[in-house]
């Protein structure tokens, strides 16, 4: 568990150096331990990254996510012939 000064129950304030090098173990700790975590610059609070409720988030992402083409020349292709593709060989 990383160390960081305790400024109330459940909340930890931590630097914004500290934060950046450690931010997915914090992000971790955040979720499973459901605290919060006050993020200083220059001793200054500066942000605070709080757990969500689990009523805020699916559970589920599947379905999340929708294809809007079925291959990739749909993705690419502009409808437009280039001269690589109208010159002969």
């Amino acid at each position: 568990m990383i160390k960081t000064a305790t400024s109330k129950h459940n909340d930890r304030t931590i630097m914004a150096s500290r934060f950046k090098a450690e931010c997915l173990a914090i992000l971790d700790q955040v979720e499973q331990l459901k605290m919060s975590v006050t993020v200083t610059k220059h001793g200054r609070p500066i942000a605070r990254v709080v757990p969500l409720e689990d009523s805020e988030y699916p559970q589920s992402m599947m379905g999340s996510v929708r294809l809007v083409a079925e291959d990739d020349e749909a993705y690419y292709r502009t409808g437009e012939a280039w001269d690589a593709e109208t010159r002969p060989a």
